[in-house]
């Protein structure tokens, strides 16, 4: 042997017998796979049994914080509300939005080929003896509609019965689903009492409803000839799109989960199960999604603060792209004080880096996590916790800053202003993010209800008010589109793109005012015969001076 060869050799032995004292002195702190199914076992178990704490002793996982995916699936809040929407299969189109809505994860669809679905059903029933209850009760579930009957059939694919179906494990009672239908015209979902003993199905409302669930996750995925891509909808149809399993502990009706459930589905369901992570900012959304063993999601997510959640992000981005997986989409979620305010240095800096990040801000217009204080999205004269209503001043003093438009000043970087409400619109900006080479940042309006005053059904209707009275305008600005800001900005969404105020049909103005009055957090500003005072004048105004310069902006005034 040479002596090269004896030196290679020697230290070979010798890194070996430092890994070796190194493992002894420092052991794994645990096998995560094994981590994983005792967690699922007796864990979860134990803390819905309530002696968790009592009971079990504390672990090296619980130390590091690791909560495994998609924990909160099991999570029931069927006991919270009395009531549960109840489906009208005879009012469906299929449209789907109801599915993108719900903040929970608990309303569901599925399209089963037609000449499959009777011998599905006929299997599932046959032991049970509630079967023919059970038969009609899965009958009803299956709407046929021209979307995915008449339609398809004219492309030589069999019609599709599509079916609706809602967990009463993860349902809050919201009624969102219900809403968003009504206000497309459907009327196909309405909201009926839970009682202990239904007439005619042999079982209580709930005991039905998980019945049909149990249907619906015995059936193959959605083919993909049933899938519309041009309706972006039909996303939640997808085989990845559930990647936020819902038993989050979210309010009923949070607009925020709605936000994060389409984000998660729209990037799963395009670029694959395993092709995104996330970097949560401290906030509500860390909150309601981590209540230990709780988890929703079922992508990777890690939890920071504040203020600093863009720059965890870079040193994930480039630790990634180190190890070759550049084509993984990366995002972070944060409020109000993450994204406006504490963190906006750090959000800046991440957004002039160039890297490939991507970010969403769930615009609320105040801290809910923090008791309701206002931020600098709140609107003027709006009520927060720390800007009351009183004899010498009326809310909110100051004007809300424009976070989308100093975005776009940092020039190469794609940014939205969006909306849940606006499925279409929505989901468009997230595949445009996702797909731009760089930083991209949406902002999607995010109703909260006890601190709007809005009721649990409200998110999606106070969000499209809020695009119709310039409170909330939409844009999308794309670098790829040309070299101006003109040519890179786009208004398109908005109601009556060209003129200051939007109209109602009957020929009323819809203006901030209009807006406002339909929310508790700005109500002290009218009076008993209904007059504006002078600060919510004067948030009309503002509201209307950035509709301006956004119109400048885009070439349009």
């Amino acid at each position: 042997m040479t002596d090269e060869a004896l030196l290679v050799k020697q230290a070979g032995e010798l890194k070996e017998a430092h890994e070796s004292r190194l493992a002894a002195l420092a052991p794994p702190l645990f096998d995560v796979d094994r981590y994983v199914e005792d967690f699922g076992r007796s864990i979860v178990p134990a803390y819905r049994r309530g002696i968790a704490d009592a009971e079990m002793p504390a672990d090296a996982g619980l130390a590091r914080s690791v909560i495994p995916p998609g924990t909160s699936a099991t999570r029931d809040f069927s006991r919270l509300a009395p009531r549960i929407p109840e489906f009208l299969l005879d009012r469906c189109v299929g449209c789907m939005a109801c599915v993108s809505a719900c903040p929970d994860t608990a309303i569901v669809a599925k399209v089963v080929p037609e000449p499959a679905l009777a011998p599905a059903i006929a299997a599932f029933v046959e032991a049970r003896p509630d079967g023919e209850a059970a038969r009609l009760s899965l009958e009803a579930r299956f709407a046929p509609t021209q979307k995915y009957g008449e339609v398809l059939a004219r492309r030589g694919i069999e019609r599709g019965a599509f079916g609706i179906f809602v967990d009463p494990v993860h349902c809050k009672g919201c009624a969102e689903c219900v809403e968003v239908c009504a206000a497309l015209g459907h009327d196909a979902l309405v909201m009926i009492d839970k009682v202990d003993d239904e007439p005619g199905t042999g079982a209580s409302t709930l005991e039905r409803f998980a019945r049909d669930m149990a249907f619906y996750r015995s059936l193959p995925a959605t083919p993909p000839e049933y899938r519309n891509e041009k309706a972006f909808a039909d996303l939640m149809l997808g085989e990845n799109a559930l990647g936020y399993v819902g038993g989050a502990g979210s309010c009923a009706g949070c607009g925020e989960a709605s936000a994060i459930r389409m984000l998660v589905a729209a990037t799963r369901q395009v670029h694959g199960p395993a092709s995104m992570g996330m970097v949560a900012a401290t906030g509500c959304n860390t909150v309601y999604s981590s209540t230990y063993p709780f988890n929703p999601y079922l992508i990777p997510w890690t939890s920071s603060l504040f203020e600093n959640a863009p720059a965890v992000a870079l040193g994930i981005r480039t630790r990634w792209d180190a190890a070759g997986h550049g084509d993984r989409r990366l995002w972070v979620l944060g409020g109000d004080g993450a994204m406006y305010d504490i963190g906006f240095q750090a959000l800046s800096r991440m957004v002039a880096s160039g890297a490939d990040i991507k970010v969403l801000v769930l615009d609320t217009q105040v801290y809910s996590n923090t008791g309701g204080q206002a931020s600098t999205a709140s609107f003027g004269g709006q009520v927060t916790k720390l800007s009351a209503f009183g004899a010498a001043l009326h809310g909110r003093s100051e004007a809300r800053k424009e976070l989308g438009r100093i975005l776009i000043a940092h020039r190469d970087v794609y940014v939205a202003q969006t909306t849940p409400a606006h499925l279409n619109h929505f989901y468009r900006a997230v595949m445009e993010a996702n797909d731009y080479p760089g930083p991209a940042v949406i902002i999607a309006y995010t109703p909260c209800q006890p601190e709007h005053g809005i009721a649990d059904d409200a998110s999606s209707r106070q969000a499209k008010l809020a695009v119709e009275s310039r409170a909330f305008p939409l844009f999308t600005y794309d670098p790829r589109r040309g070299e101006t800001i003109a040519a890179r900005l786009s208004l398109q969404g908005n109601p009556a793109i060209r003129e200051d105020w939007a109209k109602a049909p009957d020929g009323a103005t819809i203006d901030f005012l209009t807006f406002a009055r339909t929310e508790g957090r700005f109500a002290p500003h009218f009076g008993a015969a209904d007059e504006a005072t002078d600060e919510i004048v004067a948030t009309r105004d503002d509201r209307l001076a950035n509709w301006r310069i956004l119109q400048e902006l885009a070439g349009i005034r």
